[in-house]
């Protein structure tokens, strides 16, 4: 595959602004986030919504906010975090495709994230899933473990695949608790993938940023960057923005003879256009 989809993940639901007064967590920051990481080279954002205190909320007046300030700095394909906070109850999670997104993320089971628990029970699976096919909301299966590759499996003999036919998937790796951030690791959960899915993308988590990017290129997957996975662009040495983070993977892509896909080409990736 010579395109090369770049996903960004601006802010995440786990680091504080104190802490990190570049995180995008207004409508405003994030909407000039989407434009510059368009014309950096991304396709697609990854959403999680922050109330006017920076903390991690799904109030739908505000989700709705978000993806409205996208759309109107940016023909990026949105995506909203139906994961909210590990501290989220189901039905609120669930009500995130009310805000109309192109896109949600769907994690295929429950995970140990650090100290707490992402919890992704079957039945809450199967909801959202269902939910997204009645709403055309185009899924991206997240996947932590490879029990979970399995699980998207079961799901989809189960109920079938998107109208679009495409299925789309996130190998999110080096969270603790979930998959290793490493070559083999990656090697293990695209062998395991079921036939149906037609793309896959990977994200490293901190140190494994790296490793995890370049074993995606080699194996013709594509990437997902950001400050809700890294805040570092080296060692020691802070991200300034979410466009350099960006700018990094099409670089690496340049070098794999990749070209960044377009928002236009991403939709027909996942079955929208």
């Amino acid at each position: 595959m010579d395109e090369l989809l770049i996903t960004v993940a601006p802010t995440g639901a786990e680091t504080a602004k104190a802490d990190c007064p570049q995180l995008p967590t207004t409508p405003e920051e994030v909407a000039r986030t989407a434009a510059d990481c368009e014309a950096a080279g991304a396709a697609m954002i990854h959403i999680h919504v922050r109330d006017t205190a920076h903390q991690p909320t799904l109030d739908q007046g505000l989700l709705r906010e978000w993806v409205a300030a996208v759309r109107e700095s940016s023909s990026l394909v949105v995506q909203l975090s139906t994961g909210g906070s590990v501290h989220d109850p189901l039905d609120e999670r669930l009500k995130v495709l009310d805000a109309e997104p192109d896109s949600c993320s769907l994690t295929m089971g429950t995970t140990n994230f650090g100290d707490d628990v992402f919890l992704n029970p079957w039945p809450f699976v199967k909801d959202l899933y269902q939910l997204a096919l009645e709403r055309g909301v185009a899924p991206e299966f997240e996947l932590f473990d490879l029990g979970q590759v399995h699980a998207l499996g079961r799901l989809i003999r189960q109920y079938g695949v998107p109208a679009g036919g495409k299925v789309h998937v996130d190998f999110v790796m080096g969270v603790p608790g979930g998959m290793p951030g490493t070559a083999p690791a990656l090697v293990a959960g695209v062998a395991t993938l079921p036939p149906e899915v037609t793309s896959w993308s990977a994200t490293g988590i901190g140190r494994s940023t790296l490793s995890v990017a370049m074993a995606s290129l080699s194996m013709g997957g594509h990437l997902r960057v950001g400050m809700e996975d890294v805040l570092t662009i080296s060692r020691g040495v802070p991200v300034e923005s979410n466009a350099q983070l960006v700018e990094r993977a099409v670089e690496l892509g340049r070098i794999a003879q990749r070209t960044p896909m377009t928002p236009a080409q991403c939709r027909e990736l996942l079955g929208l256009a």
